[in-house]
């Protein structure tokens, strides 16, 4: 079967799934992807290689002759498989798939040969593959024939299927072999219409790519299979002919990243660009590009994935280097890594406009939860705060639901840059784009919606007019409606104080039995008759005999101080307490006493106010409370406390500390007239709380509606029941 150049990508990724159920048997289904992908590649390279194959064997063996070898050789063999190529891809064994076919007994190590003929890096994919042990189980099984065989009926050369088509091929075949494993599907890749979503919006105000001979550097430190790379490619060369893009990236997943670098190696692009480990750093592998900065960066990381593994070694990072290294602002909570790639890929900006540099654009895909998880002062929060107080959030656009394939949740993109238009400086804007889908004609795995070129289109139009209030037309319960889908808000919109909010402590004394009996269960009292030795026995049995002596003493003093009487101030039943405490001749310490007082005592709201040592009233723990309050309105940022929420705290309270009580006056005052707010333990927050802002009321349906739909179900229960009975 030859498949032509309008060859559908499902078709072929059908065809190829036939070709995979041969090999039911040695293999579990979910197993077929350890054959059928690095299959695929080798079917490929083997037709890009094919027109010239021939040449290439006849130039190596002259080459040979001339003595060429290593370096030499591997240049020499590179420009006759392709004289305009500039990443070396060739193969100088003698075979293809149609001559394995040729000697059906030795097909197995033949394979392997044709393997070990590639060029250095061609090789390396397969390494990546681990291909080489299914060859050893294919050939055992009798199944290596049948499937050359029928691959070799395939033409995948690029020019009958498109390098973007190719990538929609492997995608889809990853997705369905997941799903037989039970795994997460889509754990490799991104909707492609999510990302050229991205790519309108990136580029949109972006008037340097249209420029001749422009070079522009792209970035994903979580590339997967590359295709956030292919398309923003894809995009600016659809753009710009004469541009020149170079793609970089990273990927820890052996099988991605070899289809990353196999489709950038037939796309004849710098395939060291594309480094293979863990980006963030597991104490093997690390950042792969430590030192270079990009103009465009996308990413897709994993959602709510903990970074355990990724623990010491970015820990280490963080209290060796602070803002010299990668994640200065702080770390998030270990369950949910997202934040650590976006604070990875802000430190690969090239300098601002301002600062004299280019600028970077960044896209990032998140779940909720880096929207406003994290209570002020946490890692998350200020994390939040760093990216906004530095006037890098642009905008975020909160995507519908089940249009990704490996979860069903609304997501939301970031835009992060340092190359903000005068107009949108000290802004940010929010995009609902929940409602712009249409439903798949067939879903696959979580995917239920997508987005069409009409959605695309309005969600880009509604960024780049960049209005607040802005009215879109969208589709709900099947009738259309017009709604605000854009708001912008200032940057000081998103912080906001945390001030703990105290109440006096009010306590009422009483000498009764049942409060005296309390004391014998406060820590304080149960260890005067614990002795402190551990080896001296006698010593250990005369301490816990004193010990018991002095608490007879304590409750005895205590009997004798009975009484009715109920004191509603501390300092006067200290005083009587003290005198007693001296007329039993007892010597009491401090943490001692404080036990005493705080079994003779309970909360009381009509007690005096109890005062600290320098007349101060004492907070009372149960009653603290919190108050979140928003930022002044002509505050400017960046704010003066530092990340280590300590630093710089007096001079924020200083600028904050009138428009707090202001605040304490209004809100909390009037129904806590005695609260008053304890400034030292005071922390900044951020968080952005995009579906609140467009949460759009709906009043519940009047009573007699209800009502009457009611009474017809009882009706229509009643007539199916005399039906029975009938």
């Amino acid at each position: 079967m030859n498949n032509s150049a309008n060859h559908n990508h499902s078709e072929l990724v059908g065809f190829v799934f036939n070709i995979a159920n041969k090999l039911r048997g040695p293999y579990r289904p979910p197993q077929y992807r350890k054959v059928m992908l690095p299959m695929i590649v080798l079917r490929r390279l083997d037709c890009v290689l094919e027109p010239t194959k021939d040449k290439v064997l006849t130039d190596y063996e002259k080459l040979k002759a001339k003595g060429l070898k290593d370096k030499a050789l591997h240049s020499a063999l590179a420009r006759v498989a392709s004289k305009d190529r500039k990443q070396p891809l060739y193969n100088i064994s003698k075979y293809t798939f149609q001559k394995l076919l040729e000697d059906p007994d030795n097909i197995g190590k033949n394979l392997i040969a044709f393997i070990n003929g590639f060029s250095p890096k061609a090789k390396e994919i397969f390494e990546f593959f681990k291909f080489e042990q299914e060859v050893e189980k294919l050939s055992k099984a009798n199944r290596l024939y049948l499937i050359i065989k029928e691959f070799a009926n395939l033409d995948f050369h690029p020019d009958k299927i498109s390098n973007i088509e190719m990538g929609y091929v492997f995608e889809e075949l990853i997705r369905k072999f997941n799903e037989q494993a039970n795994e997460e599907a889509g754990d490799h890749f991104t909707p492609r219409e999510v990302i050229k979503l991205m790519a309108h919006i990136i580029y949109t105000d972006y008037d340097e790519i249209y420029k001749e001979g422009i070079v522009r550097t792209v970035y994903d430190p979580t590339c997967g299979t590359g295709g956030m790379l292919s398309v923003s490619e894809e995009y600016i060369y659809s753009n710009n002919a004469k541009a020149n893009v170079v793609l970089f990236g990273q990927e820890y997943n052996d099988e991605a990243y070899a289809i990353c670098t196999s489709d950038l190696l037939i796309k004849d692009e710098d395939v060291d660009n594309i480094i293979y480990g863990d980006t963030l750093g597991d104490g093997k592998t690390s950042d792969g590009h430590p030192d270079k900065k990009f103009h465009i960066m996308k990413a897709n990381p994993p959602f709510g994935v903990e970074w355990k593994p990724e623990e010491d070694y970015v820990k280490k990072e963080y209290n060796d280097f602070g803002f010299d290294g990668r994640f200065g602002p702080g770390l998030p909570r270990i369950n949910d890594g997202s934040l650590l790639f976006l604070l990875h890929m802000i430190s690969k900006m090239h300098k601002s406009p301002e600062d004299g540099g280019e600028g970077s654009k960044i896209a990032i895909i998140f779940n909720g939860s880096p929207l406003f998880t994290g209570d002020a002062g946490s890692g998350e929060s200020n994390i939040r705060r760093w990216i906004i107080e530095n006037d890098l959030l642009d905008a975020i656009i909160a995507l519908p639901d089940q249009l990704f394939y490996n979860t069903g949740i609304f997501t939301y993109i970031w835009f992060v840059t340092n190359r903000k238009p005068k107009e949108r400086k000290g802004k940010v804007q929010l995009i609902d784009a929940t409602k712009h889908f249409q439903k798949m004609k067939k879903s696959l795995g979580n995917k239920r919606n997508e987005l069409s070129e009409e959605h695309i289109s309005e969600i880009t139009r509604l960024y780049a007019e960049n209005k607040s209030n802005a009215i879109s037309k969208v589709k709900i319960d099947g009738a259309t409606e017009d709604r605000v889908c854009s708001k912008i808000f200032k940057n000081t919109d998103f912080g906001y104080i945390k001030v703990t909010v105290e109440r006096p402590l009010r306590l009422n004394f009483l000498v009764i039995d049942e409060r005296i009996e309390r004391l014998k269960l406060e820590n304080a009292f149960i260890e005067l008759a614990e002795s402190k030795k551990k080896k001296d026995k006698k010593k250990i049995l005369e301490e816990e005999q004193e010990g018991t002596e002095q608490q007879k003493g304590i409750i005895d003093a205590l009997i004798k101080m009975k009484s009715n009487k109920l004191y509603k101030n501390r300092d006067e039943f200290v005083k009587v307490l003290d005198k007693n405490i001296k007329d039993n001749g007892l010597k009491i310490e401090a943490k001692l006493k404080k036990a005493i007082l705080n079994a003779l005592s309970e909360k009381d709201p009509t007690a005096d106010i109890c005062m600290d040592s320098k007349g101060n009233p004492e907070p009372d723990p149960d009653l603290r409370d919190n108050e979140n309050i928003s930022l002044p309105e002509k505050i400017k940022l960046p704010l003066p406390l530092d990340y280590d929420n300590k630093t710089g705290l007096e001079e924020l309270v200083e600028l904050v500390k009138d428009h707090c009580e202001e605040y304490m006056k209004k809100e909390v005052l009037p129904h806590v007239p005695d609260a008053w707010v304890d400034y030292s333990k005071t922390k900044l927050g951020y968080e952005i709380p995009i579906n609140r802002h467009f949460y759009v009321y709906k009043p519940p349906r009047e009573l007699e509606k209800i009502e009457g739909d009611i009474k017809k179900v009882e009706k229509d229960i009643l007539d199916m029941l005399k039906e029975a009975v009938k």
